[in-house]
């Protein structure tokens, strides 16, 4: 299959420098070009396949924005404890440990603090949200 340079930067770019997940959106990138396309994989097939898939700009999936939409909504940016976000996502702790929140910390959109896990500015940024007042004054120091 022909693939350009553009496509296959904006796989790598979604795929948050993970080759596995990597491997996987070029599979069904191709998939949708093969099906509604003409076979080749060009910049505007993989951004229409990468949405598809549910996958934005950011590497984020749907279970990820759901994790950060929880703690924003529902428990006002945090802290919250992980067995708490663990049963309000019903997915199992491990999980979220291990799965979920290494990318969304290394990536700045979640902070373990010693309370519970808080999302950050940038989550509310990305999730297109307004900061809760108090949030958006710059620190003292």
């Amino acid at each position: 299959m022909q693939v350009s340079d553009d496509a296959s930067t904006e796989i790598a770019a979604r795929s948050r420098g993970t080759p596995r997940i990597a491997n996987r959106l070029l599979r069904r990138s191709r998939d949708f070009a093969e099906v509604l396309g003409d076979g080749r994989l060009e910049l505007a097939s993989a951004r229409d396949a990468l949405d598809r898939l549910d996958v934005d700009g950011a590497g984020l999936d749907e279970m990820d924005r759901r994790l950060l939409t929880v703690i924003v909504e529902h428990y006002r940016g945090g802290p919250v404890g992980i067995e708490t976000l663990a049963a309000a996502l019903s997915e199992p702790r491990d999980t979220l440990e291990d799965v979920y929140e290494p990318y969304l910390i290394q990536q700045g959109f979640l902070a373990r603090t010693p309370r519970g896990r808080v999302a950050t500015d940038r989550a509310y940024e990305h999730l297109g949200l307004d900061l809760p007042k108090g949030r958006d004054q710059q620190s003292l120091f």
